[in-house]
């Protein structure tokens, strides 16, 4: 792959992933009602609300940056774990298949730029 048209596809999904994390960050702290409504099903406390919407607005920060590696790679870290628990927690609740794949759906996303960010690396490395 060209470096160009792997750092086009870099950061086209680092974007929408960021944006994405953004809004749903955003969302945890303004305290939407559907985030309310997803937590109270699930039985876990309103109030996390705000931890993960602080938590998602500064991993979407972290990923748009290129200084700190470190940061940006636990960042995506963060995200991971975010969408792994959001699927087990609702496979372990009994929700049904789509509620449980659908994050495993952000979670393929989410290795996207991951994946692009980590060639863009080894491409630069070699």
């Amino acid at each position: 792959m060209k470096p160009k048209t792997l750092k086009i596809l870099y950061w086209s999904s680092t974007i929408f992933v960021a944006l994405f994390m953004l809004m749903d960050g955003i969302g945890g702290l303004m305290q939407a009602e559907a985030g309310k409504e997803g937590l109270a099903h699930l039985g876990y406390p309103i109030y996390l609300m705000t931890i993960f919407g602080v938590a998602k607005l500064l991993g979407a920060v972290a990923i748009l940056q290129n200084k700190f590696l470190v940061v940006k790679e636990w960042a995506y870290a963060g995200f991971a774990f975010t969408f792994m628990g959001a699927a087990a927690s609702h496979a372990l609740f009994g929700d049904g298949i789509g509620m449980t794949v659908a994050p495993l759906v952000g979670l393929a996303i989410l290795a996207l730029p991951y994946y692009f960010w980590k060639k863009m690396g080894a491409t630069t490395a070699a």
